[in-house]
């Protein structure tokens, strides 16, 4: 079993796949072994009952369901935030998983 669970959200889970693929090497690196996965918007909270994720980051093109998100993820003690627009865009998996271990580890 993963030592931690980092979960993806964006608006259809697919443009993420690519940054769960640099997270994943990132973490190897790290001698990590964590699962991290996407999945879309509408999923969320289907994701939160059934995977009970160590955090989840939203994709920045569905950052304007961050407080709605927040709700569900308070409700099940799950950290959250929004991952940063440069880091996404340049798919910085390196930095988007220290953003994921800062929000597990605070």
């Amino acid at each position: 079993m993963a030592e931690k669970t980092i979960m993806l959200a964006c608006a259809a889970g697919m443009s993420t796949s690519l940054l769960v693929s640099k997270m994943q090497e990132a973490a190897k690196a790290q001698g990590k072994d964590y699962k991290i996965f996407a999945t879309s918007a509408s999923g969320i909270q289907d994701e939160l009952d059934t995977e009970h994720p160590d955090v989840l980051l939203l994709g920045p093109q569905v950052q304007y369901m961050k407080d709605s998100v927040k709700q569900m993820t308070d409700a099940a003690g799950i950290p959250m935030d929004v991952i940063n627009m440069q880091d996404y865009g340049m798919m910085n998996g390196e930095k988007v998983l220290a953003t994921a271990q800062a929000l597990i580890n605070d």
